[in-house]
């Protein structure tokens, strides 16, 4: 049988332990579905059109991973389309164990058959989140180290380039 995980996020932006996460699934599963999702609680910087060609973009030496965008369905519902009995997330900190333990309680409760996979965030992108990095880029900060190089240029593209602070 061929063990197919999704995994699920809003990506905006893609980062670098997002990628680390990719791929560290796709050492483990045979297929690895990228769901870009929507979070209703985030308005997004990137559609999601441009969050699924940046992923692609970022996963390219990766063969066994696909892209989608779901934006309107339950993540356990787009796993079961997908054919996914896996749902893997990343886990950088005791918060995101605490709040991704809920969130697996509550796919079992949907979807008993999927198990979740919590993957720890390597230590030097412990401290990333998508929200972090469009915070400094918004500033002009250097997110360079951060995130794929094509996310990148997204995001001066998005915010205006280099822009530095005065003082």
């Amino acid at each position: 049988m061929t063990k197919i995980a999704i995994f699920p996020g809003s990506f905006d932006p893609f980062t670098n332990g997002h990628l680390d996460t990719v791929t560290k699934a796709s050492q483990l599963f045979d297929k690895v579905v990228v769901a870009v999702m929507t979070n209703t609680n985030k308005n997004a910087v990137f559609s999601g059109a441009e969050k699924v060609a940046m992923i692609e973009a970022a996963t390219a030496q990766l063969a066994n991973v696909e892209v989608y965008e779901q934006p309107h369905m339950l993540t356990v519902a787009f796993a079961k389309q997908s054919g996914a009995q896996y749902m893997v997330r990343g886990v950088r900190n005791t918060a995101d164990l605490n709040y991704e333990n809920d969130i697996a309680a509550m796919n079992q409760t949907l979807a008993g058959d999927i198990q979740t996979v919590l993957l720890p965030a390597d230590p030097k992108w412990r401290f990333l989140s998508s929200s972090l990095i469009r915070e400094v880029a918004s500033f002009g900060g250097d997110v360079a180290t951060l995130v794929p190089a094509n996310v990148n240029d997204a995001l001066k593209a998005h915010f205006g380039g280099d822009r530095h602070d005065p003082t």
